[in-house]
């Protein structure tokens, strides 16, 4: 028996001899019930316990299946081994000393995917050292994300615990900010949590108009600060460095004798057109002026924020460029929009055409709310199929891991979700995940701070007539 079940039965004994009645009664044995249910024997060990590689093949059986690909599969069975996913249907042949677990009455979903996040590099936004998003310079691609990922961050429970399984850590600041990660959220160290370490480049579009302070003295003694490069002066750095990037690439491939530079060694996939350039642009113009530059450049273009995509569409349609909302909970920020801009934005985006994802808004304290803020998408009038693909598949395409996530598919990594119904509906519950075929701990800091209170309660409350 755990320490919490015990010391909730002496609480409710407790309200027993303080209290007479029928009434007083029920919600003694109402209490009682709700905490042997809330107190699982891990609530006063650690908030989670990585689990190890899969070792035994698992058949879930009798659920219905969403493999957002090909279709819903009613009373389905999707079987896995060694963390991969070996059949999906009706009428699954389960082999001999496979665990079946029997899930009638749930649903399967594929694990959600954050597109744009900073779980695992950044965890008090007040603490400086428990942050490592940002780096120094204006042209940083050889940093990667993935190699700062802190393996025992709290945020990782709690995002898992939302349905998000995998994630896209990026990095910020400067022109080039450098590589997202595609991130699996289960494992000790980064190492074994990192899908893909270098699965995309990170470009912040320079804004066209900035906002400048009034007078010309700013800083530390009144002494005055020089101007900001302007917008065409950090358009044409950022053209330089694709340059030279691109001249350091055909001096290797040609055997010259070239002074090695991690920076432009970093920029060669994405030059050759082997990761996608994530562009983060917000305004009309600064998105026209990103599709014209990646065009020119030959890159495999996609859009980060994209505000105004959708007075673009036209354009994103015509040159297959994708975009990544970074948020559809978001009030306007223009007194001339509507106060349902980006609550209205995926579907407006899918009804002209336009391919998208949507993200939890980068902030690791908002990973978690992803499931929300594709729930928020279709009550503005987007196809619930169409939301659900948007936090799984397309994210999946669009930075290069379909090939093992954002569907549920022969070959592809059991990376999954049992819930009681549509994860983008707050009414659901995410009863559990799997993880590259891991049955993951469900635990997070949440969830152990509510058992906390719960004891507390259990133990001073008294029942009044």
């Amino acid at each position: 028996m755990s320490m919490l079940t015990s010391t909730k039965r002496g609480a409710v004994s407790g309200i027993y001899s303080q209290t007479v009645g029928k009434t007083a009664r029920k919600w003694a044995a109402a209490l009682l019930g709700a905490a042997v249910l809330l107190a699982p024997a891990a609530a006063d060990a650690q908030v989670r316990m990585t689990v190890p590689p899969q070792s035994q093949p698992v058949a879930l059986r009798g659920a219905t299946i969403h493999t957002v690909t090909s279709g819903v599969i009613e009373n389905g069975t999707i079987l896995f081994e060694n963390g991969l996913i070996s059949a999906v249907g009706a009428n699954v042949q389960i082999p001999e000393g496979t665990r079946v677990v029997d899930v009638s009455g749930r649903h399967i979903y594929p694990g959600l995917i954050d597109a744009y996040s900073t779980v695992g590099i950044s965890e008090i936004g007040a603490v400086d050292v428990s942050n490592d998003v940002n780096e120094l310079g204006d042209f940083n691609p050889n940093v990667r994300a993935d190699v700062a990922v802190n393996a025992e961050s709290r945020h990782i429970g709690t995002t898992r615990s939302a349905g998000v399984l995998v994630t896209m850590p990026t990095p910020g600041g400067g022109l080039v900010s450098g590589m997202s990660s595609a991130l699996s959220l289960e494992g000790w160290s980064w190492e074994e949590m990192s899908m893909q370490s270098a699965a995309a480049l990170n470009v912040n579009w320079p804004n066209p108009n900035p906002r400048r302070f009034r007078g010309g003295f700013g800083g530390f003694g009144g002494q005055q600060q020089e101007d900001p490069p302007s917008y065409e002066e950090q358009v044409q750095q950022l053209k330089g460095f694709f340059a030279e990037a691109r001249a350091y690439r055909d001096a290797v491939a040609a055997g010259q004798e070239v002074r090695s530079d991690s920076r432009y060694g970093a920029m060669i996939p994405a030059i050759n057109g082997e990761i996608p350039v994530v562009v983060a642009a917000d305004g009309a113009a600064q998105i026209n002026d990103a599709v014209t530059w990646a065009q020119q450049e030959g890159l495999r273009l996609v859009i980060r924020g994209g505000q105004d995509a959708i007075h673009v569409a036209d354009r994103l349609v015509a040159n297959d460029v994708p975009v990544i909302l970074t948020s559809t909970m978001a009030a306007p920020d223009r007194q001339y929009e509507g106060y349902d801009g980006a609550y209205s934005m995926p579907a407006r985006l899918h009804e002209a055409g336009v391919k998208f994802a949507i993200s939890g808004g980068s902030g690791a304290l908002y990973s978690d709310r992803l499931p929300w803020e594709a729930g928020v998408a279709v009550a503005f009038g987007l196809p619930e199929e169409e939301a659900l693909k948007a936090v799984t598949i397309n994210p999946a395409q669009f930075m290069g891991i379909a090939d093992r996530v954002g569907s549920l598919e022969p070959g592809k990594q059991a990376t999954l979700l049992i819930t009681t119904g549509t994860p983008l509906d707050m009414t659901s519950n995410i009863e559990q995940a799997y993880i590259q075929g891991r049955e993951i701990d469900m635990m997070d800091i949440q969830k152990w701070f509510f058992e906390k209170y719960m004891t507390k309660v259990m133990q001073f409350r008294r029942v009044v007539m």
